[in-house]
């Protein structure tokens, strides 16, 4: 008959294990913070990223059509004019470069190749240049341009990411210009009044798309530089072509542009020392766009060659500077970032291989018709029902259990619930005639103790633990206890499957059910290191449970504890896929992050308690260099490094080539889908969930890196987590209602 033991009263909440519920008010305090840290993590991984990539953006030649726009509103005087345009007093007027004089300029620097043999050659010659720089170039290799500036050359700015100003917005211009004056104040300590337009030529092709442009810049203060003279060197027509076509006709001065970057520039190498001993033979002085307009000012006299610039100080220079180092952290993130995720990539491609190779040999070895654990097991279990505030599920659960086909006894115990599922558990049990049905209640200490309750209370050698929200189907328990017909299985992991799969969520955890858990445990029975059985569908030798000190509070994952230290007591701990039960999996994104959050921790707590593991001797070292490897790799380092596929995905789209990044996610996409299609195939589940796949790969996935992330982060700063009970719904009913 049905019997009730009680015990005290509940203080109406589950005591946190011991160790930990000590500072569950201060942990729940420092939740927030934590989870603010794993956000603002991604977001920096994130934003470095985004910084590599904007930096990173192609800088082509010169090579670019205008489209005609017409030059109406542009002064002829200025059309006909130099190639040095400025606005003094608000008038626009330009200046040429005089006769038998060359003011050598070159676009789209530095470049780490070309840029400093450039830089050599006009050192040996006693040559200035006025060099045009692209400030994401300038921020990514500032020593060049601080030698360049050092070496006596002038600079000027040719953008911040090679962009036509022509048809961009005032803000878009504005922040061209400052960046790259950052850049410079970064690199070398100053900032220049010269620029340079990309895709411009000479004065003439000024049109009234870019005139206003020139009009703000020169009410900026800013001096734009064209050229008389185009050296065409991006065009590699030969260092003799070059050579010509940068030399002026007759003994006329010139702005002469070359290229030393932006693009393959041995040509222009090989040229240019050519091209500065022909124009001296030819009587030609070189001198920067600052000695033109020094020269033009005062006919003569010494030439401050530099007088474009000004010393950086303040604000900008320490700005400039914080620009320079966020830089040279993106260029030693991201390639260090592309390795992890080589390394992550082979990982989890690994997994996949392993699974499917694993999980296929599994289910051809159960399943085949001679295959038997011994014995048919026939003696009674007992059920052990831990139950804390479960009224909505309790009588759900019971009505499984009485139409259970294998003899069993069952042990309610009621941790101290105050919602009245003792009484509901008895008054079910009375209705549906059930006599094996034993009510035990106890003071609130968790879900532990309930269980070390339930089992020194058991009448029998082999104990199945359930959750109290869970329902079996009608031969889950036959099922669950035949591997104990093998005296080396001291536990047996069952089939846990979601029962409220109707929604987005509860369809989602049921793609991972399936996937993950299911695939990894076939997985990890046949290399015999299973390190978890389900809280909502397990059976325990219950001698072995008792010998191992019970189920532990030191942990907020008492499963994962009590089957690492089965494994360590040299028992076997197999999977039994045909014993099949239904769970009611959170229904809320709020009670999915609590759930999993607990999981992932009390894992890594279970890995550290059992970490002398990895040097015992016999089963206990066989898990530890065999199974907790496995667990540390695809469970913790994989996913948290996961997240690197996506942003990558990203990065590649945005910058690289969106085609081929997309491409490259479907295939992984693709690859998933086979391993959930063969998974789901195994477990004879209905392929339509597979549908929600996709979206739970760009929602879903990402939410279980933040739990992850967030796992790590309080284990790494000590913190500590107190249990949470989710909100039940009892939509679950018994199996024949679950589709």
């Amino acid at each position: 008959m049905m019997t009730t033991t009680t015990t005290s009263p509940g203080r109406g909440r589950r005591r946190a294990p011991s160790g930990i519920g000590r500072a569950a008010g201060k942990a729940a305090a420092l939740q927030k913070p934590r989870v603010l840290l794993a956000l603002l993590l991604l977001l920096a991984l994130t934003s470095v990223m985004l910084l590599d990539g904007y930096l990173r953006a192609e800088v082509g030649g010169d090579q670019r059509v205008r489209d005609g726009a017409g030059s109406s509103k542009v002064p002829d005087t200025i059309l006909d004019g130099g190639p040095i345009l400025s606005f003094r007093g608000g008038q626009a007027t330009t200046v040429s470069v005089p006769d038998k004089t060359i003011a050598l300029t070159f676009d789209d620097g530095p470049n780490p190749t070309y840029t400093p043999q450039v830089l050599e050659i006009l050192e040996k010659y006693d040559v200035p240049a006025t060099f045009f720089v692209v400030g994401s170039m300038v921020s990514r290799y500032p020593g060049i341009v601080q030698d360049m500036v050092e070496q006596g050359n002038e600079v000027g700015i040719h953008t911040f990411t090679h962009v036509d100003l022509s048809y961009q917005s005032d803000a878009r211009v504005d922040r061209e210009m400052q960046q790259t004056q950052l850049a410079l104040a970064g690199a070398a300590g100053i900032t220049t009044t010269l620029f340079r337009a990309p895709y411009s030529s000479e004065t003439d092709a000024i049109d009234n798309y870019s005139w206003p442009v020139y009009q703000k810049l020169g009410e900026d203060g800013y001096t734009s530089v064209f050229v008389d003279t185009d050296s065409d060197d991006w065009k590699k027509p030969g260092a003799a072509k070059i050579v010509q076509w940068a030399t002026p006709s007759k003994s006329e001065g010139a702005s002469v542009l070359f290229h030393d970057a932006g693009g393959e520039r041995s040509q222009t190498i090989e040229a240019l020392p050519k091209y500065i001993e022909k124009m001296k033979a030819k009587g030609y002085t070189f001198t920067t766009i600052s000695g033109v307009l020094e020269e033009q000012r005062s006919a003569g006299g010494a030439h401050n060659l530099q007088a474009a610039h000004r010393e950086a100080t303040g604000a900008t220079l320490y700005e400039g500077k914080a620009l320079i180092v966020a830089v040279a952290v993106a260029e030693w993130a991201v390639p260090a970032l592309s390795v992890g995720l080589m390394v992550v990539g082979v990982a989890v491609m690994g997994r996949f291989g392993m699974m499917l190779i694993l999980a296929r040999r599994h289910y051809r070895q159960r399943n085949r018709r001679r295959f038997s654990w011994g014995p048919t097991v026939t003696r009674p279990v007992s059920v052990i029902v831990p139950a804390y505030n479960e009224k909505e599920c309790i009588a759900n659960t019971l009505k499984s259990l009485a139409r259970s086909t294998h003899p069993i006894e069952i042990i309610v115990v009621d941790d101290g619930s105050t919602d009245g599922t003792s009484e509901i558990a008895r008054d079910a049990a009375y209705e549906l005639g059930m006599t094996n049905v034993r009510v035990v209640r106890q003071e609130n200490a968790g879900k532990p103790a309930a269980l070390n309750n339930g089992v020194r209370k058991a009448s029998h050698d082999i104990v199945v633990m359930m959750d109290g929200d869970t329902v079996f189907e009608p031969d889950a328990v036959h099922q669950l206890v035949q591997p104990f017909a093998d005296p080396e299985v001291g536990a047996v992991a069952g089939n846990a499957k979601v029962g409220n799969r109707d929604t987005v969520i509860g369809a989602w955890q049921h793609i991972e059910y399936v996937m993950g858990f299911n695939l990894d445990r076939r997985m990890y029975d046949l290399l015999r290191c299973m390190p978890t059985i389900p809280g909502a569908i397990g059976a325990f030798r219950r001698d072995a449970v008792l010998q191992a000190g019970g189920m532990s509070e030191d942990t907020l994952a008492e499963d994962t504890d009590i089957t690492i230290a089965m494994h360590r007591a040299g028992w076997r701990v197999v999977y039994q896929e045909h014993a099949k039960a239904w769970t009611e999996a959170p229904g809320s994104l709020k009670q999915l992050w609590s759930q999993r959050y607990r999981w992932s921790y009390g894992t890594m707590q279970a890995l550290w308690k059992h970490r002398k593991s990895l040097t015992d001797r016999g089963p206990s070292g066989r898990f530890g260099r065999v199974g907790m490897p496995l667990v540390v790799i695809f469970q913790i380092v994989t996913p948290v490094f996961a997240p690197l596929i996506d942003v990558f995905t990203a990065y590649s789209m945005i910058f690289i080539d969106f085609r081929a990044a997309l491409l490259a996610w479907l295939a992984v996409l693709g690859i998933q889908l086979v391993c959930a299609a063969y998974a789901f195939r195994l477990d004879r589940e209905k392929y339509r969930y597979l549908l929600m796949m996709p979206l739970q790969q760009l929602a879903y996935r990402q939410m279980m890196y933040l739990v992850l992330i967030h796992s790590c982060i309080t284990a790494l700063t000590g913190g500590r987590l107190r249990w949470q009970k989710l909100k039940r719904t009892g939509e679950v009913g018994t199996p024949t209602g679950v589709s």
